[in-house]
């Protein structure tokens, strides 16, 4: 239990500054997460409706925020709070809808995903099957994909390849210093 608080630790997202809550996930090191939003920002291009799956605090759909519209979607309910207030206390960024959805139960049909120009995806090591069954059946030309499990990444990017998407690229982010741990971020087109 919080006893004071001096002022609220942040963490900056582009413009927004964001009070993670306790236990929320955060990209490992500085560079590693400026890497891989520069990947997911040239995967996503010149995209105006963006949605991001499993975006955490806010990641990408903050910084992706200056550029676009975007729907962020999280299963955590205390950090879309945190995402939320960061957006609203921000200025100059275009809007950011966000949703506490559990993608793994409920993920984005495809007629919900008929509305984004570009799709950001970053879930949990143990990927996202059900989110990418529906991608997969969806009419989204873009899916910017970051991982953090070579495996589930493998298995994820078969289904929309099969599906038919090209993987444009694949960037390795070493980010786990001391470990034999990678992050991926690869653009997917059809």
């Amino acid at each position: 239990d919080q006893i004071a608080l001096r002022r609220r630790p942040v963490q900056r997202f582009g413009k927004a500054l964001v009070a993670p809550p306790p236990g929320a996930f955060l990209q490992a090191t500085a560079e590693g997460e400026a890497a891989l939003l520069a990947a997911v920002r040239e995967a996503v291009g010149p995209a105006k409706r963006i949605a991001d799956l499993f975006a955490g605090c806010g990641t990408f759909a903050l910084p992706l925020a200056e550029q676009a519209e975007v729907l962020a979607v999280e299963g955590e309910a205390a950090m879309v709070a945190a995402m939320d207030r960061g957006w609203r206390e921000a200025q100059g960024l275009h809007k950011v809808v966000s949703l506490t959805r559990d993608l793994f139960r409920r993920p984005l049909l495809p007629d919900e995903l008929k509305l984004f120009d570009a799709v950001v995806i970053d879930p949990p090591r143990a990927g996202a099957a059900a989110q990418i069954a529906e991608l997969a059946q969806s009419t989204v030309k873009v899916v910017a994909a970051v991982s953090c499990n070579p495996v589930t990444f493998a298995r994820d990017a078969r289904v929309l390849v099969d599906a038919g998407f090209k993987l444009d690229w694949v960037q390795v982010v070493d980010q786990f210093r001391w470990s034999g741990h990678v992050e991926l971020a690869a653009k997917f087109s059809r």
